[in-house]
């Protein structure tokens, strides 16, 4: 496959992804709202950040290596903004300790859950191609998953086992640990690509 043919492809891919996260940031965060969910609302701050991750992907396309690297820099920040709005509505709700519903909060994180898998489906072919910038969209995606999957386990358990506010609060904290982490491997592939180009 030619470079222009990946590319071409690539950009196909990252704008389907980025209108998938936009779509549903407006389900998810409208539910969280409506549920008082810490996990939804870390949840669907971080669809909205994908959806900006990816179509900053798809205009960086043709750039260089040395200019790409600095926007997968940038993009390691981005990351982060899920992490620190989660943070403040966690205090929130530190202050308030409401267990959200269990069902619209199992039934938010399928959804979730589908359209995440899907995207990192259509992205694992290109993780590799263009560095640090596809390999934040594809880790995005792919940790997304993981998120949504301790979502419908804290909904679970909310039901069941414990009905407080803790296993929601616990799974929005774990959800900023993802965020931050993958926020460290995309700066550390984008400062390796950029030391290569120096």
């Amino acid at each position: 496959m030619t470079q222009q043919r990946t590319d071409a492809g690539l950009r196909k891919v990252v704008r389907a992804v980025a209108m998938l996260n936009l779509a549903y940031f407006g389900v998810e965060f409208a539910v969280a709202l409506a549920i008082g969910s810490v996990s939804l609302f870390a949840d669907s701050v971080d669809f909205l950040e994908d959806a900006s991750v990816n179509l900053l992907i798809a205009v960086a396309i043709g750039w260089s290596a040395r200019r790409r690297s600095r926007l997968g820099m940038v993009l390691a920040g981005v990351l982060l903004v899920p992490a620190i709005a989660t943070l403040w509505t966690a205090w929130q709700k530190f202050n308030l300790p409401a267990a959200p519903a269990p069902l619209p909060l199992s039934l938010a994180a399928l959804g979730a859950l589908a359209v995440n898998m899907s995207c990192a489906f259509m992205l694992v072919r290109y993780r590799h191609h263009r560095g640090s910038l596809t390999q934040a969209a594809f880790l995005s995606a792919r940790n997304d998953v993981f998120a949504n999957i301790a979502i419908i386990a804290a909904a679970l358990v909310t039901a069941f086992l414990w009905p407080t506010a803790w296993p929601d609060l616990i799974v929005g904290l774990v959800i900023i640990g993802i965020n931050a982490d993958a926020a460290r491997e995309v700066w550390t592939a984008a400062s390796k690509e950029h030391q290569a180009e120096a």
